[in-house]
This record gives C-alpha cells, structure tokens and sequence, in this order.
C-alpha cells in the first residue's frame, strides 16, 4: 500500500448547493465547508465526497459523450421508485436510462436495488 483515500473531489459551479444535496441523498452530514470547498462525510475525521468550486463547470450530457461524465456514483437504496422520488425533491433531474439521475451540478449517479450482500439502507 502507497497511500489511503482521503476524498473523492468532484468539480461543480456551487460546493455548498453539492454538498448539501449529497449529505441529504446519503444521510451523511456536511463537515466542512468554505467558499470554493465542502465535504460530506461520517465524521470530519473520515474520507467522503469533496466539492470543490469550479467556476468553468461544464455539466456532462449523459448519455451523449460530447461532455464525458467526469464522475459517476452507484448509490444502493432499498426501493429504487421511492428512492427516485426523493433525489427529484432533493434538485435531481431524470436521465435517460434505468435508475439514472443528475445531482444540481449534472454529475449522473445511478440508484441500484441493493445487491443481496448488502445491509439494508434503512432500518
């Protein structure tokens, strides 16, 4: 091993907006947050998912390649329809595709049924 994962930073027009959107999709609060730069993760002693101000942000045009996904996220969720119903509340947008969304920025993600191996989402 060389190195641990501190954050997975993904490029978008408003961290603040981003972030509040994923700490509400992923039940995960927001643990730091500046003007260019916001951190949903467990803890603020914990690895998650880094916003960081990018004022020329393109959002991707899923599923057409002319502007790539940049980043893409599987999200596990007990019930894929009621799942779905609550990213579009939360500022989604529908994707072409099954299960696949757009965050505030366009980064798509997908919501998968959760794979048998997994815990349940909710209790």
């Amino acid at each position: 091993m060389i190195g641990r994962l501190h954050h997975t930073i993904i490029d978008c027009p408003d961290p603040d907006e981003s972030a509040r959107f994923y700490s509400a999709l992923l039940g995960l609060p927001v643990t730091y947050r500046d003007d260019d730069f916001a951190v949903v993760s467990s803890s603020d002693r914990a690895s998650g998912l880094a916003f960081q101000r990018a004022p020329d942000h393109r959002p991707p045009t899923w599923p057409d390649p002319a502007v790539p996904q940049q980043i893409h996220l599987d999200v596990m969720v007990d019930d894929p329809a009621a799942a779905g119903a609550a990213v579009l509340a939360l500022g989604a947008r529908k994707l072409d595709g099954e299960g696949v969304y757009a965050d505030p920025a366009g980064h798509p993600f997908c919501l998968i049924p959760l794979p048998s191996w997994a815990q349940a989402v909710l209790p």
